[in-house]
């Protein structure tokens, strides 16, 4: 999948690809986070916004014949035309997904490129539509077909659903078939994560005073603006990253396929952050440090702690294959060790099938990261280095899995003329199966910090 932007934020023209791991690193306020917000809002909208039309003669079909047989190839070829105009419907909600003025979006244009090649058809649908007293009809896909068979499950005469909603199953159907494997998932921790991890409890009473005041209001007021009133000043990525935490408790009744099959790695996350969250029996969230007897309130415990709370329940709760992890600035209140632990717990679920997207600032992140392309080669000595310092083989990680970019100036070709014109964008950084990732945003520092001390040392001679 491949993101193309024209005037996002400071972002005058950019593009990425989204890669098993995919890094987005540079200075601040260069475009990292507008770019990962509009990626986050259209992985997350993609569904309502993606228009599949079925004809009325179909419909029609369905209700004389009882069954139709939708050829899965017809719609495959529309492809593109569906995803251009969502991407042009998608950059009109841009103001909405980012909480801001849509004059500062008039001029933007948000593209998504979708490789038909990667559209496969391998595994089986079934889709059963019906009320409380009776199935009204299903949608299967068999394995390996290439058809979607509608079948009427009732007597035509008994069908009390509307055309519309018959047409718009169909469609939600032909979109899960035809694109669910190839556009992931998202889960975002957001870097406002450590405050909503003190605050969830009192955006709960914000939300149920709401709730409250909906019951007392009278009938012309719109119970859902007012259900809204609380987010509307935050862009759809905090949003949804405050409901994430606000459902915590509920969310333990459930495990993820990282719970059920590789419990290794929740174990390797609690020693990153030394201990583990619980929810008690009155729906109370605690963190427990390794071998103290002790319950810390989420105020009352490390910011490195709640830095990394919505991360540890998605692992342990949530996490499905095929999902998109984002994490802003994963560094976040972490000790440079951690941040390494961090970058190896990335590349092992990369390695397990869930992509990873981040936005950083850390050397240390990155540095850790080449090291794992580095030692992921089959040579003895390499095999040897690895073992003395502690790296597993499922943590290493291929160079062919990332893409890197760095958010900086840099002279490109803008779209419609013929120079070169310097301007924000995102630049590609090398990355070497040998050597690792060229992160010069952090190299250029890291430079100047050494010429500067050398100087002090040496400069009296």
């Amino acid at each position: 999948m491949k993101i193309k932007v024209k005037n996002l934020g400071v972002l005058k023209q950019a593009e990425f690809t989204l890669g098993d791991l995919t890094i987005i690193c540079g200075g601040n306020n260069t475009g990292k986070t507008y770019a990962t917000y509009a990626l986050f809002g259209f992985l997350f909208t993609w569904q309502r916004i993606f228009l599949i039309e079925i004809k009325d003669n179909k419909i029609q079909q369905l209700l004389t014949d009882g069954v139709i047989r939708l050829d899965l190839q017809e719609y495959v070829k529309q492809v593109k035309q569906i995803v251009d105009i969502a991407c042009h419907a998608y950059t009109q909600r841009l103001p909405q997904i980012f909480a801001a003025p849509a004059e500062r979006f008039k001029n933007t244009d948000f593209q998504v490129s979708i490789d038909i090649k990667n559209i496969s058809f391998g595994g089986r649908f079934e889709r059963t539509i019906g009320s409380a007293n009776a199935e009204i009809f299903s949608l299967i896909k068999s394995e390996d077909s290439t058809e979607l068979v509608v079948t009427l499950l009732v007597e035509k005469e008994k069908v009390k659903i509307p055309n519309e909603i018959l047409r718009s199953t169909i469609a939600d159907a032909l979109k899960d078939i035809i694109f669910a494997e190839i556009i992931p998932r998202p889960f975002i921790a957001s870097a406002e994560r450590t405050g909503t991890a003190i605050f969830r409890k009192e955006l709960n009473f914000a939300r149920n005073r709401l709730l409250d005041e909906m019951g007392q209001a009278n009938n012309n007021i719109n119970p859902m603006k007012l259900f809204l009133k609380v987010y509307q000043n935050y862009a759809l990525p905090i949003e949804t990253n405050v409901d994430f935490t606000r459902q915590l408790e509920t969310l333990v009744k459930t495990t993820s396929f990282i719970a059920d099959n590789h419990p290794d790695v929740l174990a390797d996350f609690a020693d990153i952050i030394g201990g583990e969250y619980t929810v008690n029996r009155n729906d109370q969230l605690y963190y427990v440090p390794h071998g103290k007897r002790v319950k810390l309130s989420m105020d009352q415990s490390s910011s490195a702690v709640r830095s990394l709370l919505d991360i540890g329940f998605y692992l342990k709760h949530e996490a499905q294959m095929g999902d998109l992890l984002m994490v802003d600035e994963p560094e976040l209140n972490l000790h440079p060790e951690n941040q390494r632990r961090v970058a190896r717990l990335f590349a092992r679920l990369v390695n397990l099938g869930i992509k990873v997207f981040i936005t950083t600032h850390s050397d240390y992140i990155i540095k850790e990261l080449n090291t794992l392309i580095m030692l992921n080669h089959d040579k003895p000595h390499l095999k040897r280095i690895a073992e003395e310092e502690g790296y597993r083989k499922e943590e290493l990680i291929s160079s062919e899995k990332i893409k890197v970019y760095i958010a900086e100036e840099a002279l490109i070709v803008l779209e419609g003329k013929t120079r070169k014109t310097k301007c924000q964008t995102l630049t590609p950084a090398d990355i070497d199966p040998e050597m690792g990732i060229e992160a010069r945003s952090f190299d250029t520092t890291i430079e100047t910090m050494n010429r500067i001390q050398e100087a002090i040392v040496w400069g009296k001679e």
